[in-house]
């Protein structure tokens, strides 16, 4: 398995790709980043990659792993990524 690709590599692919200034280019990838963090309460789609959504965990009893003690886990609300079934079968099939 590859290493992933840096920002800087993935701003020079678009900037070559498409004839933009490399700065443009991570402009661009910054934009796109601040505007899923300001919509991600209402979910955001890259269409064909996925959806940033917000899910609610419920108050539950876990229990610590080095003492085996439980404890309480409080209600709280985090950030999901659901992968679009465009993208898992354009990645899976690449096998």
């Amino acid at each position: 398995m590859g290493k992933a690709m840096t920002k800087s590599q993935i701003a020079a692919h678009l900037a070559s790709k498409f004839e933009l200034k490399k700065k443009d280019a991570v402009g661009i990838l910054e934009e796109i980043a601040n505007l899923a963090y300001r919509e991600a309460k209402n979910s955001f789609t890259l269409p064909g990659i996925g959806k940033l959504v917000l899910v609610d965990r419920k108050a539950r009893i876990g229990r610590n792993p080095a003492t085996g003690a439980q404890i309480n886990i409080p209600a709280k609300t985090v950030v999901k990524f659901r992968v679009a079934k465009a993208a898992k079968e354009a990645v899976l099939s690449q096998k």
